[in-house]
């Protein structure tokens, strides 16, 4: 298993942290991970690149070892912001190879389009954005979030990690154990009580009070000048709960001017974690057309 260093920078009021793999500064990949994961999620995506790639993976705010944030719940432009802070911080020479999976993959694309002088190349894993909304929506949303501000969420604690690697293995039948124990130890804390809850703010699973702007995203999604790589997988539920279409999905890829698409075969949405041996060629077979 290929070591890795934690890094902190102070980012936006917040103690962020940054797990770095080292490697050549010349061949550098950021890896910016989904909702309700952690940057030490990567490893095995790391460990199966055959390139001594120099990766920085920060964790969201909110998440794993960065603070959480200060509002009542997280929303895309604190992201989009966050990136280009640690951009400065341990990046700030050149465009950047930006990976990113699911909640990390629309943040990157976002800030491709919105900063494309500063993205070299992006690799977009399951990240296909979120269900189109209307105008009409908004006072139901208001009220729900209101709603949920009254009754916070709370994290479900289990037992032990292993009870968290049995809990991770039921919801991704592919997941090894040996990897399902290495995620508890990262995805989990301990508590007081000596019980393991998800290492995370609780507030990331409070709604949104804004509506999602597609035609928003779309018009960043249009401004995307680096060549781009989705990746789809053959086996994800979301879509279907996202209630994107075959076409909408399609639609949403062709938005990209210079994009390559590709399904993996045999794996869900975590195909990080599902096929790390195949995802890693396809990014350094994508960076290496540089």
């Amino acid at each position: 298993m290929r070591q890795s260093e934690s890094l902190f920078f102070e980012i936006r009021r917040l103690r962020y942290h940054v797990r770095h793999w080292p490697g050549d500064p010349a061949r550098r990949i950021v890896l910016l991970h989904g909702w309700m994961d952690v940057s030490a999620s990567f490893q095995f995506l790391v460990d199966a690149l055959a390139g001594h790639w120099d990766v920085y993976a920060p964790d969201w705010r909110g998440y794993g070892l960065t603070d959480w944030g200060h509002s009542d719940c997280y929303w895309f432009p604190d992201y989009i912001a966050d990136l280009e802070a640690l951009l400065a911080a341990f990046h700030a020479d050149a465009a950047v190879n930006l990976v990113g999976h699911s909640l990390g993959g629309n943040v990157a694309a976002l800030y491709a389009g919105i900063r494309p002088e500063r993205v070299a190349r992006l690799v977009n894993l399951e990240g296909f954005g979120l269900a189109a909304t209307s105008p009409e929506q908004a006072p139901g949303r208001y009220r729900r979030w209101l709603d949920e501000l009254h009754a916070p969420p709370s994290l479900k604690p289990y037992a032990d990690f292993a009870a968290l690697a049995d809990r991770m293995q039921k919801g991704n039948p592919r997941l090894s154990r040996t990897r399902a124990d290495f995620l508890a130890q990262h995805w989990g804390r301990s508590t007081h009580d000596g019980r393991v809850v998800l290492r995370g703010d609780p507030a990331h699973k409070i709604i949104n009070p804004m509506l999602y702007q597609y035609a928003e995203v779309r018009a960043c999604w249009n401004a995307v000048k680096a060549p781009v790589l989705w990746v789809d997988t053959s086996d994800t539920p979301l879509l279907r709960r996202a209630k994107i279409s075959t076409e909408d999905h399609a639609a949403r890829r062709a938005a990209f001017a210079r994009l390559r698409h590709v399904t993996v075969q045999d794996a869900g949405h975590m195909l990080h974690h599902d096929q790390p041996e195949a995802v890693a060629r396809l990014i350094e077979d994508f960076l290496a057309d540089a």
